[in-house]
């Protein structure tokens, strides 16, 4: 027999199993195991990771400065990034951006971390072009469209 226990955390849930038969004899059973928070979680943890600059393994430049990065993080939030990470594979490559200010890069990689950024109205025009360039998902993607709707009448 096998005795299941669920143990609340804050973090996660976590399923403690008792088994009293051999697991050959359990056939099909499966347990469904949730990490409660997950999103919140690796969100945190990669900017945390960001932060102490471990596990780094990119360095963007421009204006003469530099910023690491992960690829895995660049490559989910930009398609520009992901293809030119994919066609010249380093194990840690230097991308100099030309035209790019440093004070839009910090913004653009603080956008890819956290999910928001705040900017000035003063740079949201040039800093929504750079994010079109750099083709930032959530910032270079035009508004949904509504679907067509026919109406009878």
């Amino acid at each position: 027999m096998c005795n299941i226990t669920f143990v609340p955390l804050d973090v996660c849930c976590l399923v403690l199993v008792d088994y009293k038969k051999k697991i050959s004899n359990m056939g099909d059973q499966q347990f469904f195991l949730k990490w409660n928070d997950f999103q919140t979680n690796m969100v945190t943890s990669f900017r945390h990771l960001r932060d102490e600059k471990s596990f780094t393994d990119v360095t963007l430049a421009c204006e003469g400065q530099t910023c690491k990065a992960h690829k895995m993080v660049l490559s989910a939030c930009s398609p520009y990034f992901k293809s030119l990470l994919e066609e010249n594979p380093s194990k840690h490559p230097i991308i100099i951006l030309k035209d790019v200010s440093y004070l839009h890069l910090q913004a653009i990689l603080e956008f890819m971390y956290a999910g928001e950024v705040n900017v000035s109205q003063e740079q949201l025009p040039t800093f929504l072009k750079t994010a079109a360039r750099l083709k930032v998902k959530g910032l270079a993607e035009p508004p949904p469209q509504m679907p067509n709707i026919k109406r009878e009448g």
